[in-house]
């Protein structure tokens, strides 16, 4: 069991932490005609649109209702409301999803009753549905900020529905899912002949497509007629431990039983998840499944030699951290550093020691203290890395500088054979050929290639 720490220090360096309005307001964008509203200052919103954007390399509908000063002091209602109008009259969206941030949250909004008298007063928003969610940005991260969400929009539209199919189930998805590995759940749960609804899908709206028009909201993802027949699944798959506040909510509003999948990243938690797609639709693993079976455990017999003894240093958000730091010793490396942004249940599982919570100075600190050869997180890590004269494999939210970061998947057999080969192949770059100059390289016994070819 890893020992928590947290990181003495005075001020944070190169933050690790990331808001929880960002993950709140992510979230939302996994339901179709959705339009996230962050309920605070246009700086808070201008922040996480930047990083949507430079991440996804789509343009983020999220919008704010611009708090001032004496807005701030005098109440936020009228913002709140001029701003639901605004974007109802301007997008026309199925879903306006708020997320308050930390100075909404400081003053003590009343954000569902807001939310409440909104609607009685203006008749014209009888069609949208308004789901707020409480993401102060001094608690948790955009793990937390996500799984509030979740579990906003499942307390607001979910029900009991008295008729079960029995060939559907319902997938709640964590933040650390790209929409490259939700779409790959996707698939794993329809070669069981199943159908699954997911939330949230951002493997319909930030999955890189070109729409047909132009839209001011989301372009896609789970309907809102989906989430109130989440009722209707025999079985709920939470994915990842910040998933678990969601699943008890959909548990409390539909009586619907769920387990959680604390990683879809490593053969045996892949042959987990299949085990229980196997017991849920009464049907044996595919021929393609046991295929992508088989090629991830010769992917591991060919990686091996690159991860053996491999010390590495990883800095994530928790449900990521674990996922890869897992993966990473079920290989053979050593993870010698790890750290997150704050405190959860899955940090005492780590393969590691200890788990720092700090920021991506500590993650260098450390690397460099017990001679990390890789370091991996994201994008804000490269520096880092270049000072250490070490290879960063990038992972996590945001990947700034690389393309395709929303089609990556590490999740699955596929998806899991492919980080295998990443994660190898950036480390054989690494090694450079040896010129017959460099001989005899240094703790070399034998003859030369000089010497063998006089020899001969």
């Amino acid at each position: 069991m890893a020992i928590i720490l947290r990181a003495r220090k005075n001020l944070t360096v190169n933050p690790l932490k990331l808001s929880p309005p960002l993950g709140g307001a992510t979230a939302f964008m996994g339901m179709a005609g959705a339009v996230p509203l962050l309920h605070g200052g246009q700086g808070c919103t201008a922040f996480a649109k930047v990083l949507q954007v430079r991440h996804f390399r789509e343009p983020s509908p999220i919008q704010t209702t611009a708090m001032d000063e004496i807005t701030t002091i005098l109440g936020g209602l009228d913002n709140l409301e001029q701003g639901c109008l605004a974007v109802f009259r301007r997008n026309a969206p199925r879903v306006i999803g708020v997320c308050t941030t930390g100075l909404t949250e400081t003053r003590g909004e009343d954000l569902a009753g807001d939310l409440k008298r909104i609607k009685e007063r203006n008749p014209e928003l009888a069609g949208v549905e308004l789901i707020g969610a409480s993401t102060p940005d001094y608690t948790g991260s955009l793990e937390t900020g996500w799984a509030l969400a979740v579990t906003a929009v499942i307390e607001a539209l979910a029900g009991p529905c008295v008729r079960r199919q029995a060939n559907r189930v319902n997938i709640l998805a964590g933040s650390h899912l790209t929409p490259g590995d939700i779409e790959e759940v996707r698939d794993l749960v329809e070669a069981f002949g199943l159908e699954a609804t997911i939330l949230p899908d951002l493997s319909g709206s930030l999955d890189g497509h070109v729409p047909e028009r132009h839209m001011g909201t989301s372009y896609g993802g789970v309907t809102v007629e989906q989430v109130r027949a989440m009722g209707t699944a025999i079985f709920t798959l939470a994915l990842g431990e910040q998933m678990r506040g969601p699943a008890r909510a959909l548990e409390a509003k539909t009586g619907i039983p769920w387990a959680m999948i604390d990683r879809l990243t490593g053969l045996g938690a892949v042959d987990a998840l299949v085990t229980r797609l196997q017991d849920l639709s009464g049907r044996p693993a595919p021929t393609g499944v046991r295929r992508r079976r088989s090629q991830l455990a010769d992917a591991m017999l060919d990686g091996h030699f690159q991860f053996a003894g491999l010390p590495v240093a990883l800095a994530a958000e928790p449900d990521l951290l674990f996922a890869l730091a897992s993966v990473l010793a079920e290989m053979g490396a050593s993870v010698v550093a790890a750290i997150a942004p704050y405190e959860s249940p899955v940090l005492a599982r780590l393969p590691v020691e200890e788990v720092v919570i700090g920021d991506l100075d500590d993650l260098e600190n450390r690397a460099q203290e017990k001679g990390a050869a890789l370091l991996v997180s994201r994008s804000h890590a490269a520096p880092a890395a270049q000072r250490l004269g070490v290879p960063l494999f990038r992972a996590g939210f945001p990947i700034l500088d690389r393309l395709g970061a929303q089609h990556v998947c590490s999740v699955g057999y596929r998806g899991t054979r492919d980080l295998i080969y990443a994660i190898g192949n950036l480390m054989l770059g690494q090694v450079h050929e040896a010129r017959p100059d460099d001989w005899p390289l240094p703790g070399f016994q034998g003859e030369t290639p000089h010497a063998q070819a006089a020899a001969h």
